[in-house]
């Protein structure tokens, strides 16, 4: 499922990766309360966002994904992992959401090339405003073009 949100000068497409329905619902209102330009594309799942990558033909890579870690069928980390080792993937930024606070996840998110790694606060005004905050960077971020097939 893609989600339009209204039009800054330069899109962004985002993949968010969240089997939660209601992180969902916030990160979408989050992202037009901040003004972030982008179309949001929804995983459930890691398995889902691998068919949706998978998938895309002629429609825009994502530029940046967001990732939650705890998830049914393939976790975040197993995700990441995945994308890393995939020629197609591997320079996209991947931005773990989590709930997820344990050192050791945030040291696998890290070692697997998480560009970072955002705890989602439970509060729902603090999680509206990190969503807000991801936004408002993922606007400074520097696109990384997709790999170029021919140039290999």
């Amino acid at each position: 499922m893609t989600l339009p949100i209204p039009s800054l000068p330069t899109p962004i497409e985002i993949l968010l990766v969240e089997d939660s329905e209601a992180d969902i619902l916030l990160t979408v209102e989050a992202f037009a309360e901040a003004g972030v330009c982008n179309n949001l594309t929804i995983a459930h799942d890691g398995v889902e966002a691998l068919e949706i990558l998978r998938g895309l033909g002629d429609r825009p890579r994502p530029d940046v994904i967001l990732l939650d870690i705890n998830m049914p069928r393939m976790n975040g980390l197993e995700l990441l992992s995945e994308l890393k080792r995939d020629p197609d993937f591997m320079t996209i930024p991947v931005i773990m959401l989590t709930t997820s606070a344990a050192e050791e996840d945030i040291m696998r998110s890290y070692q697997a090339f998480a560009a970072s790694y955002v705890i989602k606060p439970v509060e729902f005004d603090r999680f509206f405003q990190a969503i807000q905050a991801l936004g408002r960077y993922m606007l400074s971020v520097v696109r990384v073009p997709a790999p170029d097939p021919a140039a290999s």
